[in-house]
């Protein structure tokens, strides 16, 4: 993994973490919990940076970037979402929103993470919901 490009590598991890944190009921950014992540996983410092901004903007923002997916997928409820779906979305929301990369890398990726950690039809789902808001954010 580590010949990835370290944003990229970054994501991974940032799905990784904030899976674990689904799964923990941690639903804040805990810097001990984080730590205890970097250690275990031997996270390079060339990663954890944006990792450390990603994952902390998700948690901080949680509730805004569950009301943007809920808005824009259609007849599905956030609880109702598989945890890696739900996880990957709240991550290219809130790249999206904070312009952390072009829409289309932030996109493409997602997608990639979706169809690796998700099921054979989160690739499509997680596409779907981004387009959509991509769309609504760009309209603003």
């Amino acid at each position: 993994m580590s010949q990835m490009n370290p944003n990229s590598l970054s994501r991974e991890f940032a799905v990784q973490f904030l899976y674990q944190c689904e799964a923990d009921r941690i639903f804040y950014f805990s810097d001990e919990h984080f730590q205890t992540f970097l250690i275990h996983f031997k996270v390079e410092n060339s990663v954890s940076d944006y990792l450390l901004r990603v994952t902390k903007g998700v948690l901080s923002n949680i509730n805004k970037l569950d009301e943007i997916i809920a808005a824009h997928s259609q007849n599905w409820k956030i609880n109702r979402m598989a945890s890696t779906d739900r996880v990957i979305l709240r991550i290219a929301t809130f790249e999206l929103l904070e312009k952390l990369a072009p829409d289309k890398v932030i996109l493409n990726e997602a997608i990639e993470l979706a169809k690796r950690y998700g099921t054979e039809h989160s690739g499509s789902f997680v596409n779907g919901v981004l387009d959509a808001v991509v769309t609504a954010i760009h309209a603003v």
